[in-house]
């Protein structure tokens, strides 16, 4: 029985590892992952259970300079998940020296007044020595509440950030159901899982310009889902590279992404997809508000 509830923001610079932990922390995929920056868009919700205890982790987009009013959006959602919540947990790579936005990232975490936990990730990549010259500089930057080395892609150092964690919990009512692990719609995931497949086939800025709507979303008397899925891009050019020769690239994208939504979904799905140009989308308010980028509601 959940007595204790705790909502924690991942916050960090991009591709620091954010989607890769809370997926990690949840047990299951809910955030789509690449090794490019500023995959994640929208600030999400992962929900995992520890004994009495209900752990809410908001994963937010990477901390970043805005070039478009997209940018000017994902930065947002960043700065503001810092206040909404009971602890933050900023995310480093092992590098003795603190970058611009970790640096923002801490003013804006010192601002708050909420208690944090260092998490420096990736610590299968670097010695002992080096990390405890990491350790050493963040100390002396900011008085986090604990800091904890982990490897969020092999899953090292979880349970004692969980421990961590589990300090700031309060007693109250359980804030998400029994066995949900995302606030995401499965329309929405569906969505981010054919952009993940679109960012780790393409190359260069072309995934970076494009956005996925899902027109249709039906299940059939047989069982089987039917997904209509629109890929906006920006430029003729890129359409050109998303669809590649005879289709080849879209297809490929297609069978990727249809084979994660049946295991999303639990059944057979029929997965259509189609692109189309949707010139400076990023820079358009009207446009961000209709593809669900909005901080308003």
């Amino acid at each position: 029985m959940i007595t204790k509830t705790v909502m924690i923001a991942l916050v960090g610079r991009p591709n620091v590892g954010k989607s890769t932990l809370v997926n990690a922390l949840v047990g299951e995929k809910i955030a789509i992952v690449s090794p490019k920056p500023q995959t994640t868009r929208n600030r999400i919700f992962g929900i995992a259970e520890r004994g009495e205890t209900q752990l809410v982790f908001l994963d937010t987009p990477g901390f970043h300079k805005a070039r478009t009013k997209l940018g000017d959006y994902m930065v947002s959602v960043s700065e503001q998940s810092v206040g909404d919540v009971d602890a933050v947990c900023l995310i480093v790579e092992p590098k003795a020296n603190i970058g611009t936005q970790e640096a923002l990232l801490i003013e804006r975490i010192r601002a708050a007044g909420v208690p944090a936990v260092l998490a420096i990730n990736k610590i299968d990549t670097v010695k002992k020595e080096e990390l405890l010259a990491v350790i050493a500089t963040y100390a002396a930057a900011y008085d986090f509440a604990a800091v904890v080395p982990i490897s969020a892609k092999k899953q090292d150092g979880l349970d004692i950030l969980f421990d961590e964690f589990e300090k700031f919990a309060e007693e109250g009512p359980q804030l998400f159901p029994d066995d949900m692990v995302t606030d995401q719609p499965e329309r929405l995931m569906c969505a981010e899982i054919v952009r993940e497949k679109l960012l780790l086939s393409l190359e260069s800025e072309v995934p970076h310009g494009t956005a996925v709507e899902i027109e249709s979303f039906r299940e059939r008397e047989d069982g089987v889902t039917e997904i209509g899925a629109v890929i906006y891009c920006e430029k003729a050019s890129h359409k050109g590279m998303i669809i590649g020769r005879n289709g080849d690239m879209l297809k490929r994208v297609g069978e990727m992404a249809r084979r994660d939504m049946e295991g999303l979904l639990g059944g057979k799905v029929f997965l259509q997809t189609w692109v189309r140009v949707k010139p400076n989308w990023r820079d358009s308010g009207a446009n961000l508000r209709t593809l669900g980028y909005t901080n308003e509601g």
